[in-house]
């Protein structure tokens, strides 16, 4: 007897429900699958005492938390979220800079692609787990569901959050709530230690993801090439690569070390990813990280 999950008919239906979601949701999708197979559900402590902001009742929550002198006011019914509830959301933040568009012919796709990637099925891994999310450069307020799901795949893929530089801009994050950045953090460290500090300074625990192409770590050319910076740097010609890839290693080496120093000195967490490897590694080390803050 055939079985009826492989008929022609529901493949079809499946592949055609499928072609209405971003291609970036789908993707990141098949990667947060893999990982939640293995993890393991995240404990959330109970309710806190000091006011932080109204949002607008959803589907799911406890009607004990609906403000009913607030919703009187109009037509939406609000809840009250509470200090601990804004120190257990996460904020991402998806590096857009034209750097991030670099792909050489070791690395599968771009560093872009594979940050919204992550910062998806991360999502994807929160809103299973029912965590808050939003994502900076949108001015969207942290909540859960499939709705916030689709809109975070949708203005990444969009390029709607507004991330043009190589780092985060100033932005609002409540005191205790957490970041994760997805970048190539190729800039200059002391850039990098001011936009860390803006965050850590107010109390906002952070993750880095440093994500690279394999050519970027090892420079495998070889011969004359004319190498040319994706964001105004210029152009050079190298006459032969391979007299300067070990001088080019050690000046990364150097930058790596100094990276690593920054996020130390700001107790937050660096990941190194390369766009040529799997995915799922990277994602699982994340969410355990995270996981551990909500322990503790």
């Amino acid at each position: 007897m055939a079985n009826p999950l492989d008929t022609p008919d529901l493949h079809h239906q499946a592949e055609t429900a499928a072609s209405g979601l971003p291609p970036l949701l789908v993707a990141a999708e098949r990667v947060a699958s893999t990982v939640s197979q293995g993890v393991h559900g995240r404990r959330r402590v109970g309710q806190g005492e000091t006011f932080w902001q109204f949002r607008r009742y959803e589907f799911g929550d406890s009607t004990q938390l609906i403000d009913w002198r607030q919703s009187a006011k109009s037509d939406p019914v609000y809840v009250r979220e509470m200090e601990w509830e804004a120190a257990q959301s996460v904020w991402l933040w998806a590096d857009g800079s034209p750097s991030m568009d670099y792909a050489s012919d070791g690395g599968p796709l771009s560093k872009g692609w594979r940050a919204k990637v992550l910062a998806v099925a991360l999502t994807s891994l929160l809103v299973r787990a029912g965590e808050r999310i939003a994502l900076m450069g949108t001015g969207m307020i942290p909540a859960t569901g499939r709705n916030t799901l689709l809109r975070i795949a949708t203005a990444l893929e969009r390029a709607e959050t507004g991330a043009t530089g190589s780092l985060p801009g100033p932005e609002f994050v409540p005191r205790h709530g957490r970041v994760v950045l997805f970048g190539d953090f190729l800039a200059p460290l002391g850039e990098t230690r001011k936009a860390i500090a803006r965050l850590s300074d107010h109390g906002v625990e952070g993750h880095l993801v440093q994500i690279l192409d394999p050519a970027e770590e090892t420079l495998p050319f070889d011969g004359r090439v004319e190498f040319e910076g994706p964001e105004g740097e210029g152009r050079i010609m190298i006459g032969r690569v391979e007299s300067v890839r070990q001088a080019y290693r050690e000046e990364l080496a150097h930058h790596q070390a100094g990276l690593d120093a920054v996020a130390r000195s700001f107790g937050w967490s660096l990941t190194r990813h390369m766009t040529h490897r799997p995915p799922e590694t990277v994602l699982m080390t994340l969410y355990q990280l995270l996981s551990q803050v909500i322990r503790h």
